[in-house]
C-alpha cells in the first residue's frame, strides 16, 4: 500500500483549524501561512472588528520577511503593497468599499493574480472579483481572548 501522492494534500490541514488564545498566536499562524504560501495565493480573511485578521497578515507579512510593525490595514487607501520580501505582500482592506468598481481602477488584477501574497480584508464586499483559487478564513470570536481560526473551502 503507497501513501497518497503529496500533490493531493491540503498544505494547510495540519494548520488549520486553530484556537487562538492571543495576538501572537495569531501572528505564528500567519507566519507558518506565509511558509507555504506560493505566488498568487489569495487568502480572503472573513470576521468581525477585532478579530484577528490584521495579526493575521502581519504574521504573514513575517513570514515572507516584512517587518510586521510596517503592516497596517490600509482601511482608507484599500490597498497597502510590501516589496523586498520572499514574495510581494498586497493587502488588501474592502471595508469600506462602496463599490467593487473602484479596484478596477487601482488595477485590482495585479493584486489578486499577481506575482505575491494578496490578504484581503472584508472579502465579501468585493463581489464576484475574488479568484475561484482564494483561501477563505473565518476568524471567530469565541471569548474576549480567544479566536477560533477556520479554513471556509475545504477541498
Amino acid at each position: 500500500m503507497t501513501d497518497k501522492p503529496a500533490a493531493t494534500t491540503n498544505r494547510w490541514s495540519d494548520l488549520l483549524p486553530l484556537q487562538s488564545a492571543s495576538p501572537e498566536a495569531t501572528h505564528a499562524l500567519g507566519e507558518q501561512l506565509a511558509n507555504r504560501a506560493n505566488a498568487g495565493d489569495v487568502f480572503a480573511l472573513h470576521g468581525d472588528l477585532g478579530a484577528g485578521k490584521t495579526h493575521l497578515v502581519k504574521g504573514i507579512g513575517a513570514g515572507l520577511g516584512y517587518d510586521p510593525a510596517t503592516i497596517r490595514s490600509p482601511t482608507f487607501t484599500l490597498v497597502h503593497t510590501h516589496e523586498g520580501g520572499r514574495l510581494p505582500l498586497y493587502h488588501i482592506d474592502a471595508y469600506r468599499l462602496n463599490d467593487p468598481a473602484e479596484l478596477y481602477e487601482l488595477g485590482y488584477d495585479t493584486y489578486l493574480y499577481g506575482d505575491g501574497v494578496c490578504c484581503v480584508e472584508w472579502p465579501s464586499r468585493m463581489g464576484d472579483l475574488l479568484p475561484d483559487s482564494a483561501i477563505h478564513l473565518s476568524l471567530a470570536h469565541e471569548s474576549r481572548t480567544t479566536r477560533r481560526i477556520t479554513r471556509l473551502n475545504e477541498p
